[in-house]
């Protein structure tokens, strides 16, 4: 598409009055078939009116329906009396790109039928079973730890805990951080929320256990394995969009394969080729 013309499909919103319209009176009842207007003898359906409504910028859709159907209808009617002058012609430009829009819309129209028939209550509750009642959702750790500022200091915790000493009052009389003065208690976490260091000593541990003194960029760890628990599946209601959308993509994703697989496909082989080329517009120039 020209830059006029691009522009111009841009701004024909505003042109909504330039060209005065003939009064006509309005039929009982609307159908996609309904002649909305004519240009030198070439119907404007309402069928023509939603598809450019469905087209239609983000900005503009709640827009008050008047404002849309006067500006949609003069849109269309400027551009088919642009299309039958004598400034008009179908291109190799304009052709290739009837053709791809074509072949989008076509597309378009086949994943969605695929997408739509793909998602049932059978097919929800098995993509349920498999990605969440019989898969493995991870454990969460429920760990204490002492922050020091020095190796020797969380060596020298290790040994009075080894010797019985409790964990809580050492915490609160030592540690540097945040969860001091609550006897070191951090809660429950799952992996990927500690940094790396103190998350790889605690999977390693079981609950109970002390860790050797481990270092991050906070300075140096004791840490004391509380408890761990196998992570829940969450309710279905809360994941079941997400589950449609994965059972659409996966239809869609497998149809494709199978006809593309299927089918007769031929390939140029671009190897040799100067990939360049495709940034030379001007080769789509008549």
């Amino acid at each position: 598409m020209s830059k006029t013309l691009m522009k111009l499909s841009a701004a024909a919103l505003a042109l909504c009055v330039a060209f005065p319209v003939q009064a006509q009176d309005t039929p009982a009842e609307i159908t996609v078939d309904t002649v909305i207007a004519t240009v030198n003898g070439t119907d404007i359906t309402f069928g023509h009116m939603l598809m450019a409504r469905a087209s239609l910028p983000e900005r503009f859709k709640g827009a008050p329906t008047t404002e849309l159907w006067e500006g949609l209808l003069e849109r269309l009617i400027q551009y088919e009396a642009l299309s039958q002058s004598d400034k008009a012609e179908e291109t190799y430009r304009v052709a290739l790109a009837l053709d791809n829009e074509k072949r989008e819309l076509m597309a378009a129209e086949a994943m969605q039928t695929i997408a739509d028939g793909a998602v049932s209550d059978a097919a929800i509750a098995e993509a349920y079973k498999a990605g969440y009642v019989d898969a493995v959702q991870g454990v969460e750790y429920n760990a204490s730890h002492i922050l020091v500022e020095t190796e020797e200091k969380a060596k020298e915790l290790v040994a009075e805990l080894e010797g019985g000493a409790d964990f809580a009052e050492l915490a609160r009389g030592n540690s540097t951080g945040p969860t001091g003065p609550n006897g070191g208690l951090l809660g429950w976490f799952g992996k990927g929320r500690m940094v790396a260091a103190f998350e790889e000593a605690v999977v390693t541990m079981e609950p109970g256990d002390l860790s050797a003194p481990v270092q991050t960029r906070f300075g140096w760890h004791v840490i004391k394995l509380n408890e761990t628990r196998a992570v829940d599946a969450p309710p279905l209601e809360e994941v079941r969009a997400q589950l449609e959308q994965q059972i659409k993509q996966d239809a869609v994703q497998a149809y494709i394969k199978e006809l593309v697989e299927g089918g007769e496909v031929t390939r140029l082989d671009y190897k040799e080729i100067d990939t360049s080329i495709l940034n030379n517009l001007g080769l789509l120039a008549d």
